[in-house]
């Protein structure tokens, strides 16, 4: 028998987080739902923070999963604020991940890219199509964040399932 699970992925950014939720198995996809958690530049980090937290609690609370899956955050040397606050946003993920007592992983883009298409160098537009043919949607998944997230889910549910 192949085991279901629900598998919560997590695009972490500050302006915005994307979350995407896949109930089902390897073999079949169930359920899925995906969305994104925004914040507004006017209000101050900790609010920031403190919202994007809040969300997500709000999720895992509704959604109950076995598993979280999380973008891995990487720093690019020119814009090294970007990275301290990709960070910061993962640690209150992982925050609420604990206080629901909810598995973490990370993976890093490319290992997913290679996943979902075989090429650790898809385009955004490559995974979004693999993504929506996965879940078997004519319709777009927009923004790209939620398109990202729910296929950091898929490869929780095919890795774990």
């Amino acid at each position: 028998m192949k085991k279901t699970l629900k598998v919560v992925g997590i695009d972490p950014g500050l302006a915005e987080t994307g979350f995407g939720v896949v109930h089902g198995s390897i073999s079949r996809i169930r359920d899925y739902t995906f969305g994104t958690i925004r914040t507004s530049k006017a209000e101050t980090l900790p609010d920031r923070l403190h919202h994007i937290f809040s969300e997500l609690c709000s999720i895992l609370d509704s959604e109950k999963p076995n598993l979280m899956v999380i973008e891995d955050i990487f720093s690019i040397k020119e814009y090294p604020k970007s990275g301290i606050a990709l960070g910061k946003v993962c640690g209150v993920i992982l925050l609420a991940c604990s206080q629901y007592g909810v598995q973490a992983m990370d993976v890093p883009v490319r290992e997913v890219k290679r996943i979902l298409t075989g090429s650790g160098s898809a385009s955004k537009s490559q995974m979004e199509r693999v993504v929506r043919h996965l879940l078997k949607r004519d319709k777009p998944i927009t923004p790209s964040h939620a398109s990202d997230a729910i296929a950091l889910a898929l490869v929780g549910v095919f890795r774990n399932g």
